[in-house]
């Protein structure tokens, strides 16, 4: 007799990005009947590029948020394509296309269409469609076993219809790149220049010869202020410690209209913009990269798993909350992988090529802020390393090279 654990399921899967398309893969690849619900018309999640932004309060304060996508336009990746692929499906050089080692944004969403089509993934998804509600069957509902089942609310985006369905188990795969985090600044509310959150930035022409804030040095901040250099009149980059990498100094120092500045005190409603050190600047612009956080709006397990302080618990491996496993998942949640966590549930470690790729560039990018995605010829001996390794060499790479 088959386990009623090993048996077929009902399963909804809740984003069509990366996570929830592998997902969705795997479970069927068990046997389970999956549905996947994505709010978009088309697969990729944050890598389906949204151009229009019009529409998006700025800030992020309103929602549901209209917009999905935190990408901008000029985006490239910042970890190499090799160390990217799922692990049986390489992310490799297609003529015709983006063939930088560092590509696009637009590669990326390519590659995930590949994947899609290579495993036919397609017809378990349903577009355009947002997921409204999840919550627990009541249990008077439930049949003999006494299993936890969901209720899943959507709606059809266009049409407007909305329709409940019942399953066996929920794949929460959303994201969390898309909801704005704002810093708390005296004054924001008084400030009655133009604020933004770097969720709806996408191109620098707006901001031509403005004077503008860039709110913290992550990946995006920095990247957005080297971008607005050429078209700005001046750019103050806003940091909470003035120890900064040698690649950002020698990027402040090629450019004169690049400053860096300590953390803000105070917004003033006249423009002005108040620093911890005392000094002040009249701004136009104030953009603020300073991440997003976890939502799961949608989402009622009377209180089992919550989000508090940017943290998704309770949660065991960051995937499976205790007294509802396994019947609710999450996929995505953590923004690192450590090899100790595979140990626990047999998941092979990651090659050594891989993470030594992934040390590579970012000890390049400390150094050559502005020229690590193409300039990176100390890799030379790794690449050979990689592309001789099982990942690039398993039975069907050959077919999937156009």
């Amino acid at each position: 007799m088959v386990s009623e654990y090993l048996s077929s399921k009902n399963i909804c899967v809740i984003g069509a990005g990366p996570s929830g398309l592998v997902s969705a893969r795997e479970l069927r690849k068990e046997g389970h009947s999956v549905l996947v619900l994505e709010q978009n018309h088309d697969i990729g999640g944050q890598w389906l590029y949204q151009s229009k932004v019009e529409d998006e309060d700025s800030m992020g304060k309103k929602t549901p948020l209209k917009i999905h996508s935190s990408v901008y336009n000029s985006l490239r990746l910042a970890s190499p394509r090799e160390i990217m692929g799922f692990t049986d499906f390489p992310f490799i050089v297609k003529k015709g296309r983006d063939m930088r080692r560092f590509p696009s944004h637009n590669e990326l969403f390519l590659y995930l269409q590949d994947f899609c089509s290579w495993f036919e993934l397609r017809e378990m998804i349903r577009f355009n469609t947002r997921v409204e509600y999840v919550g627990i069957v009541d249990s008077s509902e439930f049949d003999i076993d006494r299993r936890i089942r969901w209720a899943v609310r959507s709606k059809e985006i266009d049409s407007g219809i909305v329709s409940e369905e019942i399953f066996d188990a929920v794949v929460v795969a959303n994201g969390h790149y898309s909801m704005p985090r704002l810093p708390v600044i005296k004054g924001m509310d008084v400030w009655r220049r133009r604020q933004l959150h770097s969720h709806v930035y996408r191109v620098p022409q707006p901001f031509s010869n403005e004077i503008v804030v860039v709110v913290g040095n992550s990946m995006s901040g920095q990247d957005i202020s080297m971008e607005l250099v050429n078209v700005a009149k001046e750019v103050h980059l806003s940091v909470k410690s003035l120890e900064i990498s040698e690649g950002l100094s020698k990027v402040i120092a090629k450019y004169q209209n690049l400053q860096l500045q300590p953390q803000i005190d105070t917004l003033y409603e006249d423009g002005r913009v108040l620093f911890v050190d005392d000094t002040f600047i009249t701004a136009d612009t104030i953009i603020y990269c300073t991440g997003y956080s976890y939502s799961l709006p949608f989402l009622d397990t009377k209180g089992i798993v919550t989000v508090d302080d940017d943290k998704v618990g309770p949660l065991y491996e960051h995937t499976f909350p205790p007294s509802l496993a396994p019947s609710l998942s999450f996929v995505g949640i953590p923004k690192k992988y450590c090899d100790k966590y595979g140990d626990r549930c047999s998941f092979p470690h990651l090659e050594e090529w891989r993470k030594e790729l992934c040390l590579s560039s970012l000890l390049n990018a400390e150094v050559n802020l502005e020229t690590y995605r193409d300039s990176w010829d100390d890799d030379l001996p790794l690449l050979q390393q990689a592309h001789q390794s099982p990942h690039f060499t398993q039975q069907g790479y050959e077919s999937i090279v156009i």
